[in-house]
């Protein structure tokens, strides 16, 4: 049997609005909103908690599937009436069903401790879509894990979480340094960094994506700071007709990710 729940005072609605608004700036826990994200932690084993709208058990929806197959394999699922539901589902549109699950966490020295790593570095990316997109992309195309700095926003909000695509609950990701620290702790493990400039870097083909390496991006717009580049040990340039200004910061991080893929496999 789903417990149900039935006002807007159950603690549990606390508990998803608290993590909906201030998301763990460690990533331990993250707000999920819809069936498939809710299915990819429930592969990895890290659901703490799962919410259903009411209506959605009422009939054969995905929702209602699967909150029934998580309570029957153990794992604790509440309803709640669809005006209860989307005090828990931080999106304007719920999606019918949103959970709570838990993620390993990594520090900076595990990113760059192995001996072959390959790493994303976003510096003032704002957008947490392009976040979200950028984890996915990465760990689509082999990347070991990632740093979020600076101005960046927050990898673990449940809008970079959607834009990840479940990504998040399996690439390690360290958030919360200054691009300063990051920089330090890639070249204290010797992790070469190459910075990803719009003109006058290296082509994508020429660069060495061998051994321990960090694509280093820039944020929407303005693109790395001088002083970012200037410390980096190489640059890299995406070719591009030359009326264009510049690339979507995840479109660009994809295209860099696979180039180095061709070497590194």
């Amino acid at each position: 049997m789903i417990a149900r729940i039935d006002g807007r005072r159950h603690p549990l609605v606390a508990r998803f609005r608290a993590l909906a608004e201030e998301p763990d700036p460690a990533g331990a826990r993250v707000l999920l909103d819809g069936a498939h994200l809710v299915r990819e932690a429930q592969v990895g084993g890290q659901l703490e908690v799962v919410a259903v709208a009411a209506s959605r058990l009422d009939s054969e929806t995905e929702a209602g599937v699967l909150a029934a197959a998580l309570s029957d394999a153990g794992v604790e699922v509440v309803a709640a009436p669809d005006g209860v539901f989307a005090a828990l589902s931080p999106v304007r549109t719920p999606s019918g069903i949103v959970a709570i699950a838990a993620r390993r966490t990594a520090s900076a020295q595990e990113l760059c401790a192995p001996p072959s790593v390959f790493i994303l570095v976003a510096v003032d990316v704002q957008d947490p879509g392009n976040i979200g997109a950028l984890m996915r992309a990465g760990e689509a195309g082999g990347v070991t894990g990632m740093f979020v700095c600076g101005a960046s926003a927050n990898p673990f909000s449940w809008k970079a979480v959607r834009g990840s695509m479940g990504s998040v609950l399996r690439l390690p990701v360290v958030a919360g340094m200054t691009t300063d620290e990051v920089l330090s702790c890639l070249r204290a493990s010797g992790v070469r960094s190459v910075a990803a400039v719009t003109r006058g870097g290296m082509d994508v083909d020429a660069v060495n994506w061998s051994g321990k390496v960090a694509v280093v991006l820039g944020g929407e717009g303005a693109g790395l700071p001088d002083a970012v580049v200037a410390v980096c040990d190489a640059r890299v340039s995406i070719p591009m007709s030359p009326h264009v200004d510049s690339l979507n910061v995840a479109a660009a991080g994809a295209i860099l990710v696979y180039a180095a893929r061709r070497q590194r496999t």
